[in-house]
């Protein structure tokens, strides 16, 4: 039976047609809004219904509210689900959806207020228990000498923050107080003129850590899991490239601990749905950094390995139904490790747009292929350059590694350029194989390849 009778997917490209499916799979009738560009994407094909909200720039259509809202009245929809990206995070877009009598799929708009303030989380994690980064405990003052004095007692190195912030954006690491009042001035500046909000925050720069995420989901009767941990340390200029679960070297202990740290405070703010808190890990310790308050690109990594189908508990979860299952259901199975196919130069990083000639995806044995391309696809130049995503599992990381590489090798994708040679290069690193990696790591090896 379905838990909701219609949904609108207010989003694009591959977690779009992964909405799609599991809406499908639950007997739930889909609505495919899309921008002009994007008539031919396989979710659209594949809807119940489709509905065009304008042209192809994002700020005229999937980030426009209004002919949204209208499509979702017209098709008598009585929910919207954002995916990620987008309006996912946008507490002002999840309480005019509930405003106009539908159903966000995500948590409460004031829930995402709190944890979209970096400001505001911290201070909500410290209070629920939750072990963040020493730092500045809240906004920065405007007097350079406070703000010196700050810095001294948390320790140099420190990193100011936008807490407003979000995508590598509107931070900068300060090694001397010499140089701390020159990058107050500029991180101010770049938060405001990106975010809207010059308010900046400041915490010790933890030079070696790894990017460790705890999942969880939580409904609306007081219920919350969470489904073990990812490390996503693998990344470029704060871009994931490579994600996996669970994280090399972290014991069973460890994440029960955090992971009952991460319950508690979904309960304490009362959480709703699929969320990740997201740590920095160094030296055997956890370090609260943020939260992200939607599903995550990298949820397919832990639905390997738990068997957790998430984005159908997240519709559960917005029609009201308690959980499905319980903390001592879950069970953590073998390893998985997910590689981000983007269209983009491998060695400049730049977006390569343009005609899929020929595409193959891969397959056998624990391999999971989310992407919406297909042969004749025209990958268009207006949005992220992310175009699929290959997940690999095995019954340890080892096995996961050997079926991701024979995976890249059978992909096929032709007439663009992409990252995969990248992906081929980093499975071979003997760093990344030995897990001896940070966040710093593949940048580093990176100039290390060209030098």
């Amino acid at each position: 039976m379905a838990a909701l009778e219609k949904i609108v997917i207010a989003n694009r490209g591959e977690i779009a047609l992964r909405i799609l499916r599991a809406c499908h799979s639950m007997d739930i009738k889909t609505v495919a809004v899309h921008s002009t560009v994007d008539r031919n994407l396989k979710h659209v094909a594949m809807a119940d219904e489709s509905v065009c909200i304008g042209p192809a720039p994002a700020a005229e259509s999937y980030l426009n509210v209004p002919p949204i809202i209208a499509a979702t009245e017209v098709t008598d929809a009585v929910a919207i689900h954002p995916g990620y990206g987008f309006l996912a995070e946008n507490a002002d877009f999840a309480e005019r959806v509930e405003q106009s009598g539908f159903i966000f799929i995500g948590p409460r708009p004031e829930t995402i207020r709190l944890m979209g303030d970096k400001v505001s989380a911290i201070k909500a994690m410290r209070d629920a228990g939750v072990p963040c980064v020493p730092g500045s405990d809240g906004p920065l003052p405007a007097d350079p000498a406070e703000c010196a004095k700050i810095a001294r007692r948390v320790g140099y190195p420190v990193i100011i923050k936008a807490a407003a912030g979000g995508g590598g954006r509107g931070m900068r690491v300060v090694n001397t107080e010499a140089h701390l009042h020159n990058a107050l001035q500029l991180t101010r500046q770049e938060a405001a003129g990106a975010f809207g909000d010059a308010t900046v925050y400041l915490e010790k720069y933890l030079e070696n850590p790894r990017h460790i995420e705890i999942q969880v989901i939580a409904d609306q009767h007081g219920n919350a899991v969470h489904l073990g941990e990812r490390d996503c340390s693998t990344q470029r200029r704060h871009q994931k490239v490579i994600e996996e679960a669970p994280a090399p070297g972290i014991s069973a202990e460890q994440r029960d601990q955090i992971g009952a740290v991460c319950v508690e405070a979904c309960k304490r703010i009362g959480y709703r749905g699929a969320g990740t808190f997201e740590f920095l890990y160094d030296r055997g310790q956890f370090y609260f950094i943020e939260m992200n308050t939607r599903i995550q690109v990298e949820h397919p990594v832990t639905e390997r390995i738990t068997g957790v189908d998430l984005v159908r508990e997240q519709i559960l979860v917005a029609a009201g139904e308690p959980l499905s299952f319980q903390q001592e259901d879950v069970q953590i199975r073998g390893h998985a490790i997910e590689c981000r196919i983007n269209a983009e130069d491998s060695e400049t990083f730049l977006p390569s747009p343009g005609l899929i000639e020929g595409f193959h995806a891969p397959g056998g044995p624990g391999i999971r292929c989310d992407t919406h391309v297909y042969d004749g696809y025209r990958v268009p130049p207006n949005y992220d350059s992310m175009i699929g995503k290959i997940i690999a599992h095995g019954r340890d990381r080892d096995m996961a590694i050997a079926r991701m590489r024979v995976a890249l090798d059978e992909l096929v994708l032709d007439g663009i350029r992409s990252n995969v040679s990248l992906h081929k290069w980093l499975l071979w690193d003997p760093g990344f194989l030995r897990g001896a990696f940070n966040i710093h790591y593949l940048e580093k090896r990176l100039v290390e390849r060209k030098g």
